[in-house]
């Protein structure tokens, strides 16, 4: 089959989906599978296999879950399965990520504390232990480790020595930080993390995984039933008895994200992370010579989001600047503080400096032509 088709290249300085290479594109183009065949069944193994790389997870300690949906569905499948009779889940929230798991505790009326701290601040150690020793009935507790709607980074490793010296287990939604900056379970205190495809592994929408600790997973069978399709137990007996996930897995989504792990290992980690990183700084670079300003303090940034206040200029209108960039291929997002005008800038996916830099030249231009 020639898969030589010409795509049009487009940046996504969005927060996920993020920009793909083409190869991981017409990976998706193979001859039609049944999902319950044996050679798609050792494809899912595989991949299980090469994601617990991806979050240094031990083998026989950890295990990987794959799921059909986006990123939202792990954190239910989390908070909804992990959560013995009669506890409490502890969300440190700081926010509109963690803000989501209040809801989903809320949603399932699962018993939660919202310890909510300042969107634009990292949270308070004093104030989580206090928590924790005053609330002995806390088994779970969760947090966001990057937060995508600032750019902030958590301290998880903090967060999670707390949390075992307390006997909680410890859920961290790395959605958007799995794959692009440095992250290791066992040092990092993680019981269970998760992600999507189409964030660090450059993948394709429709693929989830949670990766986690299989003793306690196989501990939650005896946890209260919440949900049917949402149960981390299920998933997990179902790959270990057939292979197989419960429910029809989405196929093409696998096929681009074995392509995109095999892209991932081949880049190499190190790699990897130092390219982020090096996008990053160009994307503060490019801001600092516009004179835009950033809202979160630079060495609270997770080095893959920087959100940067709107200038303080009457013709500023995110919308015609959005389009003006789109137009030409690259895609900026809003921000997600309720208080602040802001937009978003990430250093995700398939991209370089040299791209940072023309889309810089777009933004110049346009900021240009709205102060005419």
């Amino acid at each position: 089959m020639d898969k030589e088709i010409p795509i049009k290249r487009n940046i996504l300085l969005n927060p996920g989906p993020a920009t793909t290479t083409d190869t991981v594109k017409l990976a998706q183009v193979v001859p039609d599978i049944c999902p319950r065949e044996k050679e798609f069944a050792c494809m899912m193994k595989d991949l299980r296999s090469d994601l617990l790389k991806v979050a240094h997870g031990v083998p026989g300690k950890h295990t990987a879950v794959l799921f059909c949906g986006s990123g939202t569905i792990n954190i239910d499948i989390c908070l909804n399965s992990l959560l013995p009779e009669g506890k409490k889940v502890l969300v440190i929230n700081n926010g509109a990520y963690s803000t989501r798991a209040v809801e989903v505790c809320q949603y399932y009326g699962l018993p939660h504390i919202n310890l909510s701290f300042s969107v634009y601040e990292r949270p308070d150690l004093i104030v989580v232990e206090q928590a924790l020793k005053s609330n002995p009935d806390i088994a779970l507790v969760y947090t966001t480790h990057h937060e995508t709607g600032t750019g902030l980074l958590n301290p998880i490793r903090e967060i999670g020595e707390l949390a075992h010296q307390y006997g909680a287990t410890f859920v961290v939604d790395t959605t958007s930080s799995l794959g692009m900056i440095p992250f290791d379970m066992e040092r990092d205190n993680v019981d269970f993390c998760m992600a999507s495809a189409q964030k660090g592994l450059m993948a394709m929408t429709g693929l989830s995984f949670i990766i986690g600790n299989e003793e306690i997973i196989k501990k939650s069978k005896d946890y209260p039933k919440r949900s049917y399709y949402c149960n981390l137990y299920l998933q997990y007996d179902y790959f270990e008895r057939t292979g197989e996930m419960h429910f029809t897995p989405p196929v093409q989504t696998i096929y681009a994200t074995r392509q995109a792990l095999k892209e991932y290992f081949e880049e190499g980690e190190e790699n990897k992370f130092a390219r982020h990183r090096r996008v990053f700084e160009a994307i503060h670079k490019g801001v600092a010579e516009l004179g835009l300003q950033y809202v979160i303090k630079r060495e609270w940034q997770s080095g893959l989001v920087v959100s940067v206040l709107y200038p303080d200029t009457p013709n500023f209108s995110f919308e015609r600047v959005h389009d003006y960039c789109y137009e030409r291929g690259f895609t900026i997002y809003p921000g997600k503080i309720s208080t602040t005008n802001t937009f978003r800038l990430c250093a995700l996916g398939a991209i370089d400096v040299e791209d940072i830099e023309r889309f810089f030249g777009i933004l110049k231009e346009v900021m240009e032509l709205l102060h005419k």
